[in-house]
């Protein structure tokens, strides 16, 4: 029997595979997947959606998954976020339009693994922490310290946080590492 979650992943990629965009899922879900054990109610994807319009993203998922928001266009030109609710489930589902630099280095690292009996691409554990890093708040810190418990190599984030935090100009991310360093001990 598939869960929620793997309802939505299921109708997700039906719609962004047949439309020929790349995807991957992140946020809780994929550190669930790698070994971060803290529950969600809520899937996170990113799509780099190539030349297809994110008119055509929205009417390809209308099917299965409808608006959060009524001013899609407005909201969505701010903070390149499309927030969908699946209907079957009534779980929320983040959808976020990726772009070249991170985005496009993540999906380039993904591996296919199995959710629900799908092949779903999520990113390596070692991108998962940054993106945790990178996101900052207490609970991302606090999957970032499981997925370096359950066996991603802080060796292999720390190059990756010193790019974008010199990218960004800013420390917080570093801050960040240093305190799930601290929390792995």
């Amino acid at each position: 029997m598939s869960s929620p979650v793997d309802e939505v992943v299921r109708d997700l990629g039906h719609a962004l595979d047949a439309l020929g965009v790349g995807w991957y899922l992140f946020g809780a879900q994929a550190a669930f997947i790698r070994g971060a054990r803290r529950m969600t109610a809520d899937v996170d994807v990113t799509v780099l959606p190539g030349t297809v319009t994110t008119h055509e993203i929205v009417s390809r998922l209308a099917g299965d998954f409808e608006l959060r928001v009524p001013d899609q266009d407005g909201f969505v030109a701010r903070t390149r976020v499309v927030p969908l609710v699946h209907r079957a489930t009534t779980m929320p589902v983040d959808l976020v339009l990726g772009g070249p630099g991170l985005e496009e280095h993540f999906l380039s690292r993904c591996e296919s693994l199995t959710m629900g009996g799908r092949s779903v691409r999520v990113p390596v554990a070692e991108d998962l922490v940054l993106m945790k890093l990178i996101a900052g708040r207490p609970h991302d810190l606090d999957d970032a310290a499981a997925l370096v418990r359950a066996g991603a190599e802080l060796s292999e984030v720390e190059p990756m946080v010193e790019a974008v935090a010199e990218g960004l100009g800013e420390d917080d991310v570093r801050r960040a590492l240093e305190e799930v360093k601290r929390r792995v001990g």
